[in-house]
């Protein structure tokens, strides 16, 4: 069984029906998700998208505002999204430190890998905000990232579908379901796993990539157990 996980959210996850902002009872529902895994000892690092509230891409489409003015606010999003799934975490009894790529002393601690290791040690989750702190990577490279930087045995990808096609099962009927798929499989245009550059530095470093439908409950600690079933993997 695996100790230690870095779980990616979506950012569009966390706003339900909606569309935009955060729906709480979703953040109540992924709380209780990472509680079991804590529970069961395992080692808890979080990264979640800002696509909620904003993308960099999208705000920058237009010209008026820079790509690097609006992957900042890309990352400011995703602080806010942070800081609401750590509430959330802290609500259910859950020991949790927010560290962050970008320097904001009254919200957030700024990553320290060390320290993240040591708060992962004594039982704490670990939500890692701001993506990389630099513009023009996404926050699935920031995920891939602090995944190999706090030694974890693997990444979740946790999505609204139960794993990767080999092409978009919303639009195509015929759509198969790829239970396990190479590094350089999953780095080919047709298949949308996570951008390029993280899958690189997962196949650089060896670390498997595992996609899922996170509103499949209990489904976060299976994989932990080894239960790859509800799921795709990368490695």
């Amino acid at each position: 069984m695996a100790k230690r996980v870095l779980i990616k959210f979506s950012g569009e996850a966390l706003s339900g029906d909606e569309g935009h902002g955060i729906d709480t009872n979703i953040l109540k529902y992924i709380a209780g998700e990472i509680k079991e895994l804590v529970d069961n000892g395992i080692e808890v690092g979080v990264v979640i998208g800002g696509g909620n509230i904003i993308r960099g891409v999208s705000a920058a489409k237009d010209g008026i505002i820079k790509r690097t003015s609006g992957d900042y606010m890309g990352m400011m999003a995703t602080v806010i999204n942070a800081v609401a799934m750590q509430e959330a975490l802290e609500h259910i009894g859950l020991k949790v430190r927010l560290q962050s790529a970008i320097k904001m002393e009254q919200i957030a601690e700024s990553f320290i890998v060390r320290r993240a290791k040591r708060h992962l040690e004594k039982g704490r989750v670990v939500i890692f905000a701001a993506g990389t702190g630099n513009p023009f990577f996404t926050t699935d490279t920031a995920g891939t990232l602090r995944a190999t930087e706090i030694e974890a045995d693997m990444i979740i990808k946790a999505t609204k579908v139960d794993g990767v096609y080999d092409k978009d099962p919303s639009q195509h009927a015929d759509a198969k379901k790829l239970d396990k798929i190479t590094y350089d499989d999953a780095l080919k245009d047709h298949i949308k796993v996570m951008d390029d550059t993280s899958i690189a530095l997962a196949k650089d470093n060896s670390l498997p990539i595992v996609v899922c439908n996170m509103f499949e409950k209990g489904n976060l600690q299976a994989i932990m157990d080894g239960d790859m079933s509800k799921c795709s993997i990368v490695e």
